[in-house]
């Protein structure tokens, strides 16, 4: 695994691949800790009672569906996948509804809790944003099925370097974005997707190391801010983020998938690190994501959720301001409430 610390990027022509400002590339060497990954296995006595996976709202009401006025609404759909409300479009975060994160059906990475929907059942979407290419981010058969629900009408967000990938998938709209840039949807003017830093990777075969850039999605409207980390380990781009963009009325953060330490600090935050993310980003209230959905790492899958509660105490922060839902479960965020308090 290869991974390049976060600073300025750039793209590089010549060699093809992505390099950074603040070092050069770092490789993590295995050790014997990855074997152990296979060994945190789910318990289906308690998953129905701890992770119960809930019909959406908008599958019986789709007509409700982007109707928040000045709130922002989120969806968890599992893992990094948050549906999302505000500012009358409905968005969509690294959209994963395949069984296995994986380039092949029969291996890799098997959920063990299903979707609550189908894409069939989104009744409505706009754009969608993609963090990065691994394949529990950047899901082929899901990209397909969304074209194929929402053809030209959908507008697809992507880091440097992924909108050829995106265009022989079939995407009709897609724009392409380095760190710091900003871009509009036609006829949605008031809104504003920046790509902003994070610290990550991207492969997707043996050859394609970092050919493509990762990053965070920042969306900016008139009454509401969101935010979305996709995959990262902790680095100085969040308080910058903060201070350029803040403050958020609702993030979406990572908070599993982040044991052992020695392999996954550059790549994946802990719950702690997560809440010093909310805090630098000045998120007014943050969702956890990126837990419950896939056994990618040694912790628990009941740890995340956990830890983060204590985290949150340890910061003198009330809990439900960094809050988990159920699969399928929805929070309203009204733009008021968020801002009343400073």
């Amino acid at each position: 695994m290869v991974f390049v610390p976060y600073g300025r990027s750039y793209f590089s022509s010549s060699s093809a691949a992505l390099t950074s400002e603040a070092g050069s590339s770092a490789r993590d060497t295995p050790n014997t800790d990855t074997l152990d990954f296979a060994a945190r296995r789910t318990d289906a006595s308690v998953l129905d009672r701890e992770l119960p996976v809930l019909e959406p709202y908008f599958v019986q009401r789709p007509d409700q569906c982007g109707q928040t006025g000045s709130s922002v609404q989120a969806t968890w759909l599992g893992h990094a996948t948050v549906l999302v409300e505000m500012e009358g479009l409905v968005l969509l975060t690294d959209p994963m509804f395949s069984q296995r994160a994986s380039p092949m059906a029969f291996m890799g990475p098997k959920r063990f809790r299903d979707p609550p929907c189908t894409i069939e059942q989104i009744p409505r979407l706009d754009a969608v944003v993609i963090s990065h290419t691994h394949y529990d981010h950047l899901d082929a058969d899901s990209v397909a099925a969304l074209n194929a629900r929402f053809g030209s009408s959908l507008r697809w967000f992507v880091p440097l370097g992924l909108a050829e990938w995106m265009q022989k998938a079939g995407c009709e709209n897609v724009t392409e974005l380095d760190w710091w840039v900003g871009s509009r949807i036609p006829g949605h003017e008031n809104v504003t997707f920046f790509c902003t830093p994070a610290q990550h990777w991207c492969k997707r075969t043996p050859v394609d190391d970092n050919k493509a850039l990762w990053g965070s999605w920042t969306i900016v409207g008139p009454h509401c801010r969101f935010f979305f980390a996709g995959d990262t380990g902790y680095c100085s781009a969040f308080k910058e983020i903060g201070k350029r963009f803040g403050p958020f009325d609702l993030a979406a953060i990572p908070i599993g998938a982040y044991l052992p330490r020695g392999i996954m600090k550059s790549q994946h935050v802990d719950p702690e690190e997560a809440v010093q993310i909310h805090i630098d980003i000045q998120a007014k209230t943050s969702l956890a994501i990126h837990w419950g959905t896939f056994a990618l790492a040694y912790e628990h899958y009941l740890d995340p959720p956990a830890r983060l509660h204590e985290a949150m105490m340890n910061h003198g922060l009330t809990p439900d301001l960094f809050f988990t839902l159920h699969h399928g479960e929805s929070r309203k965020i009204n733009h008021k409430d968020t801002h009343s308090s400073g």
